[in-house]
């Protein structure tokens, strides 16, 4: 247990440690950021408020920030650990929706239903961990699985706002502590810190923090690593439940939806509370501050007549910034952008590739695609010599296919064989197949690399609402609104690339960042509703007819041979699949990883932007959140595809593969009386079933 212990010791300092001041100050700094920022934003609403502001609006602060710091504290606990929970905006909507039908009745009934609600979120948490833990994949991809199952399982519950809970157990919730003064959430969140506190104490708390700092030391000194991490997520689903009543009592009713901002703001909240996104350090009681200073930020827009649209810009910048500022001690970030400009300009100025180390001996060749060496002996049987040399990306990209053939013969027996001749059915399938396929690969270019771009949703939605709001459904003006989001796009790509790239940051804090401030922008511009027409060229490239299919089924191939030919058959794609096999090695061999990068995110953001136009044209209008129902598609399509989520490992004929099984399974379900959510469900089972088949073995 040495190594463990010596790992939770630098983050608990116990009563009688002789440790420096300037130690001291170290180990308690991102407390102390978080206390700060705090008061510093006390500090500015009081100096702008018009009117005086007492303990009683200090207790709406905390009242109003109460859910946030409940479902924030349940997201730190996660990190701690070093991994991430995107199921957590989910869970809330989930308790939020199941506590109108189950709290209700005497107060012993609405307190046993409280109690089968926190048993839930706990269960959802429980099942995160145990196929994180015991499959051993990524934290992001299976609690993004689990985010949209759950959240389809809430709108199968209920579909729309209503309902009510019962009184005894709102009123307590939302009574005060002292009359006028301190509200009973201030007593939630002390209970709850209570909680971590005897929590971080205990020997999980201890194994909590081994398993952020070091898990292979961790194992190797005999903690429980899958039971410790199983628990985890378990502890972190009750609180992300907890949250989810908290929100019902505030309220009285529920919401399906009530959750789904909030995922921006709790990774905010636990960045600004201290905790490192790399896990092993930091806490909650900061967590619990940083909520509630970006509540006090929200009062400060609103004293500042500041359109509530900037919300989600604040967060997004709060975030990247906290991100940067916890980087201070590790390494510095301003010296880490410093070193990398350096190695670009000392290569741009000698004509040589950027290195980390310049002494590095350079390797004299370019890195080739990652492929089984041909066989020479295999001679004279050219589809199986074919198959022999491309044996392992073809048992990833065959039962892709396979599927989708099975769906379209389940959809002929459930709609009837004429349905297969239809010309229309294959417009349709064909069409969006596109939308999926382009989407496929600006994500499959980003996860092969080892990344994840996670601004794909709110990108389409600006794309859609700059070409209706910039046209107005005139064809001319499409002709310079069309290069102009796509450009924006683009933009939104370096955005993303730089930050993955100079500053360092981990991908999923800057795409979400991203996805936060575009939707901000979005909002902005539109002033909350989108304007305008899309222009009838695009609109008949998705809908008119040239023979028997549309203009976009007929692209349908041209587009499948030039993003083969981008990945398979270029330098560009050579880099990418090197990048993400090794980034060591591929710099080694010469390749500019960091170039390499950024444009793979570009590559992201011009797919997204091309299939908002695409989606604005299909619909003739554009409309707010239209990608999000895109999120977990993109992913999925690269994923069931045979692709591996770690990077280095996938085709895009499989990710084409995808596009079509996921189009004919949605295409199958559409013309059934299964509710839409029931397609969140399956794309989610999808993504699990996808991930755990298709995994690494040996990882």
């Amino acid at each position: 247990m040495k190594i463990a212990m010596a790992s939770h010791d630098k983050d608990i300092v116990r009563p009688g440690a002789h440790l420096g001041v300037r130690a001291r100050v170290d180990h308690y700094r991102g407390l102390i950021i978080a206390i700060g920022a705090l008061v510093a934003m006390l500090i500015a609403w009081v100096s702008l408020s018009a009117t005086p502001v007492g303990l009683y609006d200090v207790g709406s602060v905390i009242s109003s920030s109460a859910t946030l710091a409940l479902a924030a504290i349940g997201q730190t606990i996660v990190v701690l650990s070093g991994g991430f929970d995107l199921s957590a905006s989910a869970v809330v909507s989930l308790a939020n929706v199941l506590a109108v039908h189950f709290v209700q009745g005497t107060p012993v009934q609405q307190w046993g239903g409280v109690a089968l609600i926190l048993a839930i979120g706990g269960a959802i948490g429980l099942i995160n961990g145990a196929l994180i833990a015991w499959f051993r994949l990524q934290s992001i991809v299976v609690t993004l699985a689990t985010m949209f199952m759950v959240q389809g399982l809430t709108l199968l519950i209920q579909n729309k706002p209503g309902g009510s809970i019962g009184e005894q157990f709102g009123g307590f919730i939302t009574a005060d502590l002292i009359q006028d003064k301190v509200p009973m959430s201030a007593a939630v969140l002390v209970v709850a810190l209570l909680v971590w506190t005897f929590v971080k104490r205990t020997r999980f708390g201890v194994g909590l923090y081994a398993l952020g700092s070091d898990p292979d030391g961790a194992y190797s000194n005999g903690m429980p690593v899958r039971g410790y991490r199983i628990a985890t997520y378990a502890l972190a689903g009750m609180f992300y439940a907890a949250a989810g009543l908290y929100v019902s009592a505030q309220t009285g009713s529920a919401d399906p939806l009530v959750g789904r901002p909030l995922l921006l703001s709790m990774f905010t909240a636990v960045v600004l509370g201290g905790t490192w996104l790399g896990g092993g350090r930091g806490g909650c009681v900061g967590t619990v501050f940083a909520a509630m200073t970006l509540m006090i930020t929200v009062n400060i827009l609103l004293v500042l007549n500041v359109s509530a649209f900037f919300t989600t810009i604040a967060e997004a910048v709060i975030l990247i910034l906290a991100v940067l500022g916890s980087s201070i001690g590790k390494q510095s970030a301003v010296h880490r952008c410093a070193q990398t400009a350096s190695r670009w300009l000392s290569a741009w100025r000698t004509g040589t590739r950027a290195t980390d180390d310049p002494h590095a001996r350079r390797v004299n060749f370019e890195v080739e695609d990652f492929r089984p060496l041909e066989n020479t002996e295999l001679k004279g049987r050219a589809v199986s010599d074919w198959i022999e040399r491309n044996r392992e990306w073809v048992k990833y990209v065959v039962p892709a296919y396979l599927l989708f053939f099975a769906v379209i013969a389940i959809t002929g027996v459930v709609y009837g064989p004429g349905v297969l001749v239809s010309a229309n059915f294959y417009t349709s399938l064909l069409t969006l197949t596109l939308f999926l396929a382009i989407l496929g690969l600006g994500q499959g270019a980003v996860i092969l690399t080892g990344g994840l771009d996670l601004s794909v949703p709110w990108l389409i939605t600006l794309s859609g609402v700059l070409l209706t709001g910039l046209t107005h459904g005139l064809n001319e003006a499409a002709v310079w609104a069309v290069p102009l989001v796509l450009g924006a796009g683009l933009l939104v790509g370096i955005f993303n690339g730089v930050g993955v790239v100079v500053l360092g940051l981990p991908p999923i804090v800057v795409t979400l960042a991203a996805n936060g401030l575009l939707q901000g922008i979005t909002l902005i511009y539109c002033n909350g509703s989108p304007q305008g027409w899309a222009p009838s060229a695009i609109s008949n490239f998705t809908n008119g007819r040239f023979g028997p299919l549309s203009l976009a089924a007929w692209c349908v191939p041209l587009f499948l041979a030039v993003a083969l030919l981008l990945l398979h058959r270029t330098a560009f794609g050579r880099r990418v699949y090197a990048v993400g096999n090794s980034p060591v090695a591929a710099r080694l061999s010469g390749v500019r990883v960091g170039a390499t990068l950024v444009a793979v995110y570009c590559l992201s953001g011009l797919c997204s932007a091309a299939v908002g136009l695409l989606l604005a044209g299909f619909s003739s209008q554009a409309f707010l959140g239209m990608g999000d129902p895109y999120l977990l598609p993109s992913i999925a399509v690269v994923v069931v595809g045979g692709a591996l989520i770690t990077g280095g490992r996938g085709h895009y004929l499989g990710v084409f593969g995808g596009a079509l099984l996921l189009t004919a399974l949605g295409t199958l379900l559409a013309g059934t009386t299964v509710p839409p959510a029931v397609r969140d469900i399956i794309n989610g089972l999808v993504v699990l079933a996808a991930v755990i088949t298709l995994r690494d073995k040996k990882a």
